[in-house]
């Protein structure tokens, strides 16, 4: 084997390593942050009412928010609420109306509902996001745990091998 084959196997080798390392501190910081998510989800003691939910939420009636998924769904749940009691306005065009209107204490608290109720949803799609990401880190790290083990491999594979070796 000449050198630029013996630079290319240590190269493969230590790449390799490197991949086999950082996979799998890649799959423990992903699931690390996922059981922060469920800590920080479950401290909030969100629970889906036990009726009046929308058939497209119906499965999560009664159980508590402790999920990425269960997240999104409460979310979607808050948006159908705040869309029911603004008339599908958002929080910037209440506000506008208010600001046209000058004091209409109605007006101001249709503003509060909608910003607390956006504020909320928001929050939750938050969760939702930072659980979307760990399940990604996680795959990664778990594809460039493989990627890296290959690799050594290879390199090892590819290796002269001594005539005392078999």
């Amino acid at each position: 084997m000449d050198g630029s084959h013996r630079r290319a196997g240590a190269l493969l080798k230590t790449v390799g390593a490197a991949l086999a390392v950082a996979g799998p501190v890649m799959v423990w910081r992903g699931r690390g942050g996922r059981t922060e998510i469920r800590t920080e989800l479950a401290a909030q003691k969100i629970t889906f009412p036990d009726h009046g939910l929308p058939a497209e939420l119906a499965a999560h009636t009664g159980r508590r928010v402790e999920t990425g998924s269960q997240a999104y769904a409460y979310a979607e749940f808050i948006k159908g609420n705040v869309a029911h009691a603004t008339g599908g306005r958002t929080y910037a065009e209440i506000s506008a109306e208010l600001h046209a209107a000058s004091d209409d204490e109605k007006l101001a608290e249709l503003r509060q509902t909608a910003f607390m109720g956006q504020s909320l949803r928001a929050s939750l799609m938050s969760a939702y996001q930072a659980w979307q990401l760990t399940t990604l880190v996680t795959g990664l790290g778990a594809a460039l745990t493989g990627l890296g083990v290959a690799l050594a491999a290879t390199a090892d594979a590819l290796a002269p091998r001594s005539p005392n070796r078999s």
